[in-house]
């Protein structure tokens, strides 16, 4: 296996002058310049005393600073603990402690709002914009990074250049990274991942879905998250691939500029995007009368999906080869469009702790409704007496897993089966070609009136293809069915419906629903929620808030 920090050195040695991380209507860096400041970092923590193995924490938004942050630390073999910038401040504060962080880089807004005392540990602060430092336990931490330049110089005399970019590869099994997966305030997930565990996912990307200097990357994802972190950054980095990220929050129209501007060779989101796209661009097309006519009619219904495929792939920046889903389930309904109009896309499946692929294939074999198969770094197995028809707990072991939760071994030991497989709390099934199908979350289960199965997030995927549904959580109420549903406003605005109307949408929602759905699954009843339901970092649904 080779080590990802090797390919990194030698992408950042090969290609010295060209552009690596990027902030989009903000600054640049080369390799060159990226592997320079780096250099400087290490200089400043070995004079400081930091040694192999302490914490630092970063917490602060997506950017080209961030990005060298990370190689920094990572490189110098502390530990890093990357944190949501979205999480209060007392949960900030809470990790930072929780994490024994001994340093943290962060934005000036964000360390106004934040109390050093309730993170004692924390020796210095850096604002992760202008390399400046906000807070220092000691003078001579100041009066070292005042120097840094000169300390950068009386090392290399003849000036820093690609031949002294060396990075360590003799730490497999050391921990590189915690990373908490909630802002909880109570007993904090930490998951511990080591570098093995980031160089098995990254020698599988580059052996699937190999990248180059070539290509570029419009980086969407929160980089806090595995699922971003790694597909988004790390990986293509280290295949010279130059990094672009949105610098602030996602909109559609900002979506639209940074691909019309980069032109990315792929794209990776979760479902959530991509349907929000469809409804909002194609289903309105889609929905015209003399269209709903001419998509039944053979051969004319081609030449409409394939220009509704080429404006699409036209307002990704032309250069797109795949989409990449991860995260939670693409609706069924949604797929059957995206299967129709050849959209080159595949829905992916993992978690933060197994760094984070557990299931993929490109999207020339992708089978719909499925996850992919199971990547060759990990063995992954379904707890059933018959994987292939009855569901059970998806459960994985390989060189990509975590070795456990930071300061938290019950929470360790209960992730792990006696056999040393991860419970991954997922159900799913597989076929006999090793395709993945995720029938739901174990905790998510709801046992029917007569002992049926039911998974919410299929009732779910067929209330959200109703009309003026933007998303939808299915619970159980004293073993009745509910859904509560997020309506689109704007949708029902632009239809013309009154207030009397807008009463019956619940109703209709309920009715036209329960024509699809079994028996065993019927809705009592459909109540309408006022805001969009709360999300993860990965923007699944926080279920446990509604019932």
């Amino acid at each position: 296996m080779v080590h990802y920090l090797a390919r990194l050195q030698n992408a950042t040695r090969k290609y010295w002058d060209k552009s690596a991380l990027n902030t989009i209507d903000g600054e640049s860096f080369t390799y060159g310049q990226m592997a320079t400041q780096v250099e400087k970092f290490h200089l400043f923590f070995d004079k400081i005393g930091l040694k192999k193995g302490d914490h630092i924490a970063l917490c602060a938004r997506n950017g080209a600073r961030w990005g060298m942050t990370y190689v920094a630390v990572n490189t110098y073999e502390t530990v890093i603990v990357p944190i949501l910038a979205d999480f209060t401040y007392e949960s900030i504060e809470n990790l930072v402690h929780h994490s024994d962080s001994i340093a943290l880089f962060t934005g000036a807004d964000k360390w106004a709002k934040l109390n050093i005392k309730n993170m004692p540990n924390v020796k210095f602060v850096m604002d992760i914009d202008t390399w400046t430092l906000l807070y220092s336990s000691e003078d001579e931490i100041v009066r070292v990074w005042e120097n840094v330049d000169k300390l950068l110089a009386e090392k290399y005399p003849d000036g820093f250049g690609p031949d002294d970019v060396v990075y360590p590869t003799d730490n497999m099994d050391d921990l590189a990274v915690i990373n908490y997966t909630s802002g909880s305030t109570g007993n904090p997930k930490g998951v511990m991942l080591t570098y093995r565990n980031f160089c098995a996912t990254i020698e599988y990307s580059q052996e699937n879905r190999p990248t180059s200097d070539k290509n570029k990357m419009v980086s969407m994802l929160p980089m806090a998250h595995m699922y971003g972190l790694v597909t988004e950054f790390i990986y293509p980095l280290c295949n010279g691939t130059s990094v672009y990220w949105l610098g602030k929050t996602p909109t559609p129209s900002l979506l639209m500029r940074a691909f019309q501007e980069v032109k990315p060779y792929q794209l990776i989101t979760v479902p959530l995007v991509i349907e929000k796209i469809f409804k909002s661009k194609i289903k309105p097309i889609l929905d015209k009368p003399i269209v709903k006519l001419a998509v039944k009619i053979p051969g004319i219904n081609n030449l409409i999906f394939k220009k509704i495929h080429d404006g699409l792939m036209s307002a990704f920046g032309g250069n797109v080869s795949e989409i990449i889903l991860g995260g939670a389930p693409v609706n069924p309904e949604v797929e059957k469009w995206f299967q129709k109009i050849k959209l080159p896309y595949m829905v992916g499946y993992g978690m933060t702790e197994a760094t984070p692929l557990l299931a993929y294939v490109s999207n020339k074999d992708y089978v719909p409704g499925s996850c992919g198969k199971a990547v060759t770094c990990a063995t992954v197995r379904i707890d059933s007496d018959d994987p292939e028809h009855i569901a059970g707990e998806i459960q994985a072991k390989g060189d990509n897993i975590c070795i456990g939760y930071y300061k938290n071994p019950e929470a360790s030991e209960n992730a792990f089966t006696e056999d040393g497989y991860l419970r991954t709390g997922d159900l799913g099934i597989i076929d006999a070609d090793g395709n993945i199908f995720i029938k739901g979350r174990s905790k998510s289960l709801i046992l029917g009136p007569s002992g049926q199965n039911i998974y919410p997030e299929e009732v779910e995927a067929v209330v959200n293809n109703q009309p003026y549904v933007l998303e939808s959580v299915v619970v159980d109420r004293a073993s009745k069915l509910v859904a509560l549903v997020y309506l689109d406003e704007e949708a029902m605005a632009e239809d013309g419906l009154d207030t009397e109307d807008i009463a019956d949408v619940p109703d209709r929602i309920r009715i036209l629903s329960n024509k699809v759905l079994p028996n065993y699954s019927q809705l009592m009843k459909v109540e309408v929620v006022e805001h969009p339901f709360e999300k993860t970092p990965k923007l699944s649904i926080k279920r446990f808030l509604y019932k």
